[in-house]
């Protein structure tokens, strides 16, 4: 069983660590990476939603899904990333990129309708920001006939970093039933088991979803992202160090995380440094807990071939910035009190709906001026964690006495019951931009509002 443990961080004035409940909350010769380029666009790779199949249990049929099929999506920071999508499932579709700064015109149901069944649509989508972003159908996914897939889009930074391999690990979960139908979210999972995948496969017959190895002194850059449905996942890299670099796409002070364990609220996204060492056949397991049980999900080998180096690579520096600002003013900050939870869904019109109810001619949940300040207090009046996910722009995570914040970006956010946490952003992007909010459980309803920067 995984032991959840917090991840060390410095504050942005103490070397205080983060507690568990701040961490849930926040939350989880050298070859160098390539330079990317600044083409502003590029030939427009496609992904095509369409009914598939997953082999998801040991010596049974394969379940059916909705697939979300296409080529690896990469690109370099300052590109315009075309991405011709076409909707081939019976259900209209909306084809979403968690992480963008800003791109109005580009955000789901604020700037994008759903896209008819048969229909297709390039997306343009300016990338401003290097980092890692969550792509899928997860908006509208909620109580329809199957589950969908998800997919990592990945944005390089446009200065050399010093690693040798960039990995993806993305994880999924799935409820299925004894029949082999696959539940959807915002429906009840009774009588459904679970089944985690890694970057599309499950682990069978006890040989784990994700396998890699690597020389000793080669130094790996994973990027975990929790694509799962509702749950919070805590994973952990037993016997190797953890350098977080960056959280939800944005450059983070880098620090350690602490006995190798990282949580990850979902769509959360952590890009984490790793350097191997140890002899040769040595292996290190990944272990996931998401809150019920844990095991053992992947592994990473030292290589039975040469060191790629003769020592490790010394400390990496920062990740380069995206240009989000050094300071924040708090003083005359707009301020907003955002109730979540379920009991949020009746109310006046601008209380919260689900994405399917969602109008444009509903009122914001708030408004804020360009250029200015925002701090939100996120109060979960759930029973159980709820997730809260900002839209257009990142924030801080502030100190509870809003004299200072984290030293990351967020866009994420697992608030625990009861509580009231605090986020700051600056409203530098102008337009219209979805907040969402999800409790921990199956088969709770995705809820939407808006805010509008003008």
């Amino acid at each position: 069983m995984v032991r959840i443990s917090p991840m060390a961080s410095p504050k942005l004035r103490s070397k205080s660590v983060l507690d568990r409940r701040e961490l849930i909350a926040g939350l989880g010769a050298m070859a160098l990476a390539p330079a990317a380029g600044r083409s502003q666009s590029r030939p427009a790779p496609a992904l095509q939603a369409k009914p598939g199949s997953l082999a998801l249990r040991p010596e049974a049929a394969a379940t059916p899904i909705w697939s979300l099929l296409g080529p690896e999506l990469g690109f370099g920071r300052g590109e315009t990333a075309q991405i011709a999508f076409g909707n081939e499932l019976p259900v209209a579709a909306l084809l979403d990129i968690r992480g963008l700064e800003g791109a109005p015109g580009a955000q789901p149901l604020t700037g994008r309708a759903a896209l008819a069944a048969g229909a297709s649509e390039t997306l343009q989508l300016p990338l401003r920001n290097a980092g890692t972003y969550l792509c899928g159908l997860g908006v509208l996914g909620d109580r329809q006939a199957r589950p969908s897939q998800a997919r990592a889009l990945v944005v390089r930074e446009s200065q050399p970093v010093a690693i040798d391999r960039d990995e993806v690990v993305l994880i999924e979960d799935w409820r299925i039933r004894a029949d082999g139908i696959a539940v959807a979210p915002g429906m009840d999972p009774a009588d459904s088991m679970t089944v985690q995948t890694v970057n599309g496969k499950p682990s069978l017959n006890g040989k784990p979803s994700f396998e890699l190895s690597a020389r000793v002194n080669e130094r790996l850059r994973l990027r975990l992202v929790n694509a799962c449905q509702r749950s919070v996942i805590a994973l952990k890299l037993e016997g190797v160090e953890v350098r977080v670099m960056a959280l939800d796409g944005q450059p983070a002070e880098p620090f350690q995380a602490r006995n190798g364990a990282l949580v990850i609220a979902p769509g959360g996204r952590v890009d984490v440094f790793v350097d191997i060492s140890g002899a040769a056949g040595t292996s290190y397991p990944i272990l996931l807990h998401d809150g019920r049980n844990g095991r053992t999900i992947g592994k990473l080998t030292v290589a039975n071939e040469p060191w790629l180096r003769p020592s490790p690579l010394p400390a990496a520096p920062p990740l380069p910035s995206n240009g989000l600002p050094a300071q924040i003013e708090l003083k005359a900050a707009t301020r907003v009190d955002l109730a979540l939870g379920e009991l949020a869904l009746g109310g006046p019109p601008a209380a919260w709906t689900t994405p399917a109810s969602f109008s444009n001619t509903s009122p914001p949940a708030f408004r804020a001026k360009a250029g200015r300040s925002v701090v939100l207090a996120l109060t979960n009046r759930a029973a159980i964690a709820t997730v809260f996910h900002l839209r257009g722009h990142h924030f801080r995570l502030l100190d509870r006495l809003d004299d200072g914040w984290k030293p990351f970006w967020l866009d994420t956010l697992a608030i625990e019951p009861g509580q009231t946490q605090r986020i700051a952003f600056l409203a530098e992007n102008p337009g219209r931009y979805l907040i969402e909010q999800v409790a921990t459980d199956w088969a709770a309803p995705r809820l939407v509002r808006w805010y509008d920067v003008a």
